[in-house]
């Protein structure tokens, strides 16, 4: 095996593979993890005078890291499944492109532009932030976020157009309706775009708000469409959370039926059930049960067939 294909199993195959790869992944975990907390601790004042250095030459040792990484998840990218029938530049350019593979970049890119161009202090803290993103890549959770998001990009898209459209008409009505009696507040469209904001998603600070009878009725009913219209978003990605799921538990369940082609699951079946399940973020009891319960099916199944076939799957 090349040193390059070595490399992307090292780096891609996750924590639940062969144990090189989980110690890299996890000791990245730990490094990531200790970037947040660093980046907390330097917005206390007094904390950050104190170790300034500390903290300088800790976040060189993390970029360095984090830069190494990249280049080497980038250089060994055309040897992942997705990339092996595209060329060289082209593969590597495609995984580059990737939702994760930006990640990776955005965790880095702050600190390259912080030696260039100058940055306020809290501004480049808040970036670096962005690096608790990376974390995506372990955990199936944020991983089906993330693909929950993907699948239902279209739906979201009409459902944040439409909250845009109702955003503008109820900052254009109570514009209309309390621009007279508070000029300092309703002045214009854009002031009661605030106003507007906090009504349409229900938090309703008590900053602003109007004193008409109109004005009064009028947000009333703002505050009534608002309710459905941030429960939309919430639905579509309920949904789209069912529908993963359910993938989730078929992929296993196709894999559990390859298995049990010949009608037994040896060891090395074992452990690729359970590093699936764990990639695919089951629970423990969840997979056993799918798994008993795709074995009864067969079991079923072959009686019906031959006597002789259920015993040899028990």
């Amino acid at each position: 095996m090349s040193l390059r294909k070595r490399m992307a199993n090292l780096l891609e195959q996750g924590y639940h593979a062969p144990r090189p790869s989980r110690i890299v992944n996890l000791l990245l975990i730990l490094l990531i993890s200790l970037n947040v907390i660093a980046i907390f601790l330097e917005s206390v004042d007094p904390i950050y005078e104190q170790f300034q250095q500390a903290f300088w030459r800790f976040e060189v040792f993390s970029v360095a890291i984090f830069t190494v990484e990249y280049l080497a998840r980038v250089w060994s990218s055309i040897d992942l499944k997705e990339a092996r029938d595209s060329s060289p530049i082209l593969g590597r350019i495609r995984y580059m492109l990737r939702p994760i593979a930006l990640v990776d970049l955005i965790a880095i890119l702050p600190f390259y532009l912080s030696l260039y161009v100058t940055m306020d202090l809290r501004f480049l803290r808040v970036l670096r932030l962005l690096r608790l993103l990376k974390l995506t890549r372990y955990s199936p959770a944020l991983g089906a976020l993330l693909d929950v998001v993907r699948k239902e990009s279209e739906a979201l898209l009409a459902a944040v157009v439409v909250l845009l459209m109702m955003l503008v008409i109820a900052a254009g009505g109570i514009y209309l309706l309390e621009n007279e009696l508070q000029p300092e507040t309703f002045g214009s469209m854009p002031n009661s775009m605030w106003w507007a904001i906090v009504t349409l998603t229900t938090v309703g600070y008590g900053d602003v708000v109007p004193i008409t009878t109109m004005g009064k009725i009028f947000a009333g009913l703002i505050g009534l469409i608002g309710i459905g219209m941030i429960a939309l978003p919430a639905a579509i990605l309920a949904s789209g959370f069912a529908e993963n799921i359910q993938g989730r538990k078929r992929e296993y369940n196709r894999y559990i039926q390859r298995a049990l082609k010949d009608g037994i699951i040896d060891e090395d079946e074992r452990w690729k059930l359970e590093v699936l399940r764990k990639e695919l973020g089951l629970d423990s009891d969840e997979a056993l049960q799918l798994l008993h319960d795709m074995m009864q099916e067969i079991r079923d199944k072959a009686a019906k067939e031959c006597p002789n076939c259920g015993e040899r799957l028990s």
